[in-house]
């Protein structure tokens, strides 16, 4: 009687709680219920150094340690009291740089970035240059009075793995204004203003004739295209002094008389503001600390704003902010280069890459913030993206649209160069990795190249101007800082070769409870159901290992479990079947609400509840973890059936035969973890990047007039940046 009484019960609540495609009431983690409602947004709520410890067991004498040991480890970091200016020039090498032609523009990126992926994967990063006669109009809403949020960061602190707090808010031309003047400031400061003068008549331009041999794309298309002239320099004069404060530019600067002379004496050997002399001014402040600085930086900005996207929107349905999505128009022919309907259509406008033909993000059709939705980014001096890998390892790209350039890091994305990388933050952070397990991902902290290399990882920096884009391969570590004002867009895309690095990343994050921007399992087995779209065998094959691999454990885990006493009530309770056409809005709703109570994994299968809760699943690898009560009380349920998921197998399979039948030769080979060991010296067009690094005059002013310049307008028309 009572087994029968507790189906009975069981069948209401499971009836009420799945079957009307809503899981869960309550959250069980008030931090993930805070993740989810943001839209799975990539960055964690801020948290001061302090919160850590005044919430932690630790005593004031742990406490105490714990911030000696991290000021030793600065200490350490400041390379022996000794440090070459040239070692960076001498001992980082630069990326690979790419010239596509207008024929390539033409088409999708993903097919271009085949082309060129076998060599520029070994750096982890490259620079892709867009061909003569790229001008996309900049549509960023300048003139909008909302504000936006920025990261106050202490760039003499970066090793220390502290979060930022909130900076000022600001109106984009109130950034300008700072960012202009903080510019200004530090070169006033650090710089001989008459140089400054001197330099801009005689500043060399970067020609095809000084770019290295053998880049992708022909020779007249092999050149440096980027209009610096749209960003005038001005110098000017100012008294020097030890200490100074931009009090209108929330940008503080502190230093003592040593570093002064320092700074003072090397300056009559490089006076001028290249980026080479930035670059040397960055890493000494945050190795040495001889400088306090606190740079506001204004990350995350929302595309879907009133803020805009510096791209123009498409009106063939490719963006998912465009008002047309999901309805696309691809049988329409492209659009010619150059024209203002190419801007807003072609796949290299970043708000449409996601869905380009070949990503498999082109299923998501939800909206993610800073995934498949552009973020904008404007930068100031010094301003910084710490070291990071993306979401889930996807592939990113990168659109400096304005303003002075970024020195860009990259790290291939091997195995053993990501561990190196997380070696550096065990050396370094040992016990704050203790309270903050997965501190790598919150972004926050920043190493220097020469401590990366002396744990043996490979490094390489590229330059990027207006009018560049970054790409950063799977699993690549990348980091940098802005040379002053600026702004940028960046987004997320993913190929078909992407599959093993998700896997590696949806592990990660299970260990760390980390929950995923979207349900891996949901993706993979989404793209299994769009077969018309698996092209080569080669994909086929990876993503038939990915789904037997998927099975194989299911599988297991439900036998195990099952004859460990968990109840099988799928026959008692019929559960809403998974959606495969699209990971939508309504399925990414469903998703959030049944996430493992232990990992935090997307339960997309199966999942294991019991009876003493109705706001808990686990996944078949943690129900021991939900609570004590015994097995008996436990209960499967089950959303993928086991013939749905060998059919589904069986489908891809037979797919894959099809396409190697009717093609003879093999596609080249996935962007496998494995194959990328090599040298990273000598990369193709890195001989503009190094001329352009020591030579080029970085500009000061902000990337559009303020109020004082705004000439007088005549029409209607209230754009002052167009």
């Amino acid at each position: 009687n009572y087994v029968s009484l507790s189906f009975q019960k069981l069948s209401i609540r499971a009836a009420a709680f799945f079957k009307k495609n809503y899981l869960f009431m309550t959250m069980s983690s008030s931090s993930v219920d805070e993740d989810i409602s943001a839209k799975r947004r990539r960055r964690n709520p801020a948290q001061l150094y302090s919160s850590y410890l005044s919430g932690s067991s630790y005593d004031a004498k742990l406490a105490e340690e714990e911030e000696r040991l991290i000021a030793q480890a600065i200490a350490n970091s400041r390379i022996d009291n000794r440090r070459d200016d040239e070692w960076l020039e001498k001992n980082v090498p630069f990326g690979p740089t790419f010239y596509p032609t207008v024929e390539d523009f033409r088409g999708d990126p993903l097919e271009y970035l085949e082309k060129v992926k076998h060599e520029a994967v070994k750096y982890g990063i490259c620079k892709i240059v867009p061909p003569k006669g790229w001008d996309p109009p900049f549509s960023v809403n300048v003139d909008c009075e909302k504000r936006f949020q920025t990261k106050d960061q202490s760039i003499h602190r970066l090793q220390e793995g502290i979060s930022f707090g909130d900076g000022t808010e600001y109106t984009i031309k109130e950034y300008q204004r700072m960012a202009s003047d903080w510019s200004k400031a530090w070169r006033d400061q650090h710089y001989n203003a008459l140089h400054q003068v001197e330099q801009l008549e005689v500043k060399p331009s970067v020609t095809a004739e000084s770019i290295d041999e053998g880049t992708a794309g022909t020779e007249d298309d092999s050149r440096d295209t980027t209009d610096y002239s749209k960003n005038e320099v001005t110098a000017t004069s100012a008294a020097p002094s030890d200490t100074h404060h931009c009090s209108e530019s929330n940008v503080s600067v502190s230093g003592d008389a040593h570093g002064q002379n320092e700074t003072c004496s090397r300056q009559k050997l490089k006076p001028l503001m290249t980026p080479a002399n930035l670059e040397y001014d960055y890493w000494d402040i945050v190795e040495t600390q001889r400088y306090e600085i606190d740079v506001d930086y204004g990350n995350d900005v929302d595309t879907a704003s009133a803020f805009g996207s510096g791209f123009p929107i498409s009106e063939r349905g490719r963006s998912v902010n465009s008002s047309n999505f999901q309805c696309s128009q691809d049988e329409l022919p492209e659009p010619e280069f150059g024209t203002e309907e190419y801007y807003k259509e072609t796949f290299w406008n970043l708000n449409n890459i996601p869905n380009s033909k070949t990503s498999v993000l082109r299923h998501v059709k939800v909206g993610i913030n800073g995934i498949n939705v552009p973020w904008l980014y404007f930068g100031a001096l010094f301003s910084t993206f710490c070291w990071h890998t993306e979401d889930n390892y996807m592939y990113s790209i990168n659109y400096h649209h304005r303003g002075a350039p970024k020195q860009w890091y990259g790290v291939p994305g091997t195995k053993e160069d990501a561990d190196g990388v997380e070696r550096v933050f065990k050396n370094y952070l040992s016990l704050k990795l203790r309270d903050v397990p997965d501190l790598i991902h919150h972004i926050t902290t920043s190493f220097s190249p020469r401590v990366l290399k002396q744990e043996g990882v490979r490094v390489c920096k590229i330059l990027q101007n207006a009018g560049e884009f970054i790409v950063t391969f799977p699993r690549a570590f990348h980091g940098g800082f802005s040379l002053g004002p600026n702004v940028g867009e960046a987004v997320n895309f993913a190929s078909h070769d992407w599959l093993q690095h998700g896997v590696d990343a949806n592990e990660r994050y299970r260990t760390f409870a980390r929950p995923s921007v979207f349900s891996h399992d949901r993706l993979v087995y989404t793209i299994a159901h769009h077969i018309e779209e698996l092209l080569t065998p080669d994909i086929c094959k990876s993503l038939a290992q990915e789904l037997s691999r998927l099975m194989g454990e299911e599988l297991l885990m439900r036998t195990k479990l099952l004859k460990a006493g968990v109840r099988d009530v799928s026959k008692e309770v019929e559960l809403p079947a998974n959606k495969l056409d699209a990971l939508d809005e309504e399925s990414a709703d469903y998703d959030d609400k049944r996430l493992c109570h232990s990992c935090k994994h997307i339960c997309f299968f199966s999942a294991v509840a019991c009876e003493c809760s109705e706001s808990k699943v686990s996944c078949l690898r943690h129900s021991h973890y939900m609570c004590r009560c015994t097995t008996k009380r436990k209960y499967l349920l089950i959303w993928t059936t086991e013939d749905e998921m060998k059919e589904t197998l069986a489908r891809v399979e037979m797919r894959g035969e099809q396409l190697e039948k009717v093609s003879k030769s093999v596609s080249q080979s996935s962007c496998g973890v494995t194959s990328n060991h090599g040298s990273t010296d000598g990369a193709s067009g890195s001989s503009g990047d190094l001329l352009h690094h020591q030579t080029y005059v970085v500009p000061v002013e902000p990337i559009c007039p303020l109020e004082t310049e705004v000439p007088a307008l005549v029409t209607s028309d209230t754009s002052t940046c167009d």
